[in-house]
């Protein structure tokens, strides 16, 4: 029981308020994992428990082409893409409209489980972001597409945002008007 346990998923909510005053109920996943755990208490980083992705260099999406997909769909990630915020501690100052949030330093254990219920839902696209998208953008997505292509699968693709939330915030204009939460003073110093 204890192993199962530490591999279960801990939900909690936030609510969120959109610019239509409408309260919106934004589930956040949080998994536990001695694994991970463990490597928090030494000096080692937290991806050392892990594999280094196969794929170190997966493709990349400007954030111009993930706005006109938005548009395209009318609001939020669309019926064949979803966005991933990866942040954890450093999530602040909004995020991208329909993103949803699982942390990088919880990701890998759960890759198999989040491949199947993006397949079965039909996404093409899973589009991963942090703040620059370098580090755990990049370590995610090729994470995911090594199990895709581990699967046998060539056609969901595993994509990272260019320069992450920082750069889509700090473009301002009609980026920032499809954030959620944004906060301006976040990013003044970025």
């Amino acid at each position: 029981m204890a192993i199962l346990m530490q591999h279960l998923p801990r939900v909690t909510t936030r609510v969120c308020w959109h610019k239509t005053s409408i309260p919106l109920i934004r589930p956040t996943v949080a998994f536990t994992n001695r694994r991970m755990a463990s490597t928090q208490n030494n000096t080692s980083p937290w991806y050392s428990a892990y594999p280094a992705p196969r794929n170190t260099q997966p493709g990349g999406l400007a954030r111009e082409e993930l706005l006109k997909m938005m548009k395209a769909d009318g609001s939020v990630a669309g019926r064949d893409f979803i966005l991933i915020d990866l942040r954890r501690n450093d999530h602040e100052g909004g995020t991208i409209r329909g993103s949803i949030n699982l942390p990088a330093q919880s990701l890998y254990p759960t890759i198999p489980t989040l491949y199947n219920a993006f397949r079965a839902a039909g996404f093409r696209k899973v589009i991963w972001y942090c703040s620059s998208s370098r580090g755990r953008g990049t370590r995610a997505a090729g994470w995911f597409s090594d199990y895709a292509a581990d699967q046998g699968d060539r056609e969901m693709e595993s994509l990272i945002l260019l320069e992450g939330i920082k750069g889509w915030a700090t473009a301002g204009g009609e980026f920032v008007d499809w954030m959620d939460e944004y906060e301006a003073g976040a990013w003044a110093s970025k």
